[in-house]
């Protein structure tokens, strides 16, 4: 009997014990503040999901929900939520003139060095790109930089005999020598009207100069200055280069010619490569910043950075929201961002194990800006549509250099007051 009575005890105290061990789970699970996340980077599902698992191993009591949208849609079903007073805790936003559609209607939290120390991690530059004008507030904490530039095939250029060009005399060359050669020189096509602003980015930064740059700016220059029109022109002369057929060609098969190995160089952005690599795991590729006009010249890229991470004004779970976006702001979010998507964070200090990347870090450093995105894509006519329509049409041989400088010129001038002289 005594024995009995002992093993019901037991029985009590187990099941007390493990409803107990019950309830405080539940109770934890209970006390979970679930982020959603959304974003445009349906390619990086994979890598957002594994930093999320690394940041709820640091804390537990939040889960966060990824969502990617196609990046066509995102910022028209982004604002619609947002304009209904919801959408998701955490966005991924863009930059420059589209951050300021979502920030200026007060959708966005403004955040600083107060409540999130690590933008300290971060240059001027990039912290100006998530930066709202009106009232000089940061709200997005950046996430990649951008370089426009030339990548070329290594293996291509070794069978040619040629090397990365120093000068536009070099470039013209290398691009006579590939195509004797029976290589297409340049994978570029211009039936994509966006890819003719990375090309212009790629191809004549270092043409064009800083001290161009800063005399827009400042408007002692304009688009009409002989420094833009005679880029211009040089771009028109090496377009012969470009795909067979190339005013026909779209963004897709100038890929493809590349990552097929069937052209040497393509004139386009850092993001690029990863993609190419994705493709065509052989390729052995190389990078180079723009030529110089004349040796001794100063070499740039054309460099923007590419959008951020905000947190909604009206998400009710603001403390954990801002938690999470500080582990994006980190050294080591920014390392492994660049070393497992070989995209480029503009976090200070990071761990670049890429030679590549490295090479692309290094060419960042010597960098005007990409300069229709960062100046003049605030208002409408956008200088970046100006640029495209108009080099578009004098690749097509619609206009000349001076006549595409002057439209866009005279779209700019519609409504910034220095080119209204």
């Amino acid at each position: 009997m005594r024995e009995l009575k002992m093993k019901l005890t037991r029985r009590i105290v187990m099941g007390a014990a493990a409803a107990c061990l019950l309830f405080s789970g539940t109770a934890a699970m209970a006390q979970q503040t679930e982020l959603t996340f959304w974003s445009w980077r349906q390619e990086d599902k994979a890598f957002y999901q594994d930093i999320i698992k690394k940041f709820q191993e640091k804390n537990p009591d939040i889960s966060v929900k990824f969502e990617a949208f196609a990046p066509e849609n995102y910022q028209t079903i982004l604002s619609t939520a947002l304009a209904a007073g919801r959408g998701p805790d955490v966005i991924q936003v863009r930059a420059y003139g589209n951050l300021e559609t979502i920030a200026a209607p007060g959708y966005l939290l403004p955040i600083d060095k107060q409540t999130v120390p690590e933008l300290a991690n971060f240059p001027d530059a990039a912290l100006a790109a998530e930066t709202l004008r009106a009232d000089g507030k940061i709200y997005a904490v950046p996430f990649a930089t951008q370089t426009m530039l030339v990548i070329y095939n290594n293996k291509i250029f070794k069978d040619a005999g040629v090397q990365p060009p120093q000068t536009w005399d070099d470039l013209v060359k290398v691009s006579q020598t590939l195509k004797s050669k029976n290589v297409t020189p340049f994978a570029n096509g211009t039936a994509t009207a966006w890819q003719n602003e990375t090309i212009v980015g790629a191809l004549l930064s270092s043409m064009l100069g800083k001290d161009f740059e800063a005399d827009i700016v400042a408007g002692k220059a304009d688009f009409t200055d002989p420094r833009f029109v005679n880029a211009l022109a040089k771009l028109k002369d090496i377009s012969q280069y470009f795909a067979p057929n190339f005013t026909g060609v779209d963004y897709p098969s100038s890929q493809q010619l590349f990552v097929a190995g069937r052209a040497g160089m393509f004139a386009g952005g850092s993001f690029e490569v990863a993609n190419f690599k994705k493709q065509n795991p052989s390729l052995d590729l190389g990078v180079f910043a723009s030529p110089v006009q004349k040796a001794g010249d100063e070499r740039l890229v054309a460099r923007f950075y590419d959008g951020g991470y905000a947190v909604n004004a009206k998400t009710d779970k603001k403390d954990a929201a801002i938690k999470f976006v500080r582990f994006l702001a980190t050294p080591e979010y920014g390392t492994l961002f660049t070393n497992q998507l070989k995209n480029i964070s503009p976090i200070k200090g990071i761990k670049v194990e890429d030679p590549l990347t490295q090479e692309m870090t290094k060419l960042a450093d010597g960098a005007m800006s990409y300069l229709m995105l960062v100046h003049f894509r605030y208002q409408e006519p956008s200088g970046s549509v100006l640029l495209q329509s108009n080099v578009q049409k004098m690749l097509a041989g619609q206009q000349t250099p001076e006549q595409a400088a002057a439209e866009i010129n005279k779209g700019i001038a519609t409504y910034y007051k220095p080119f209204q002289k």
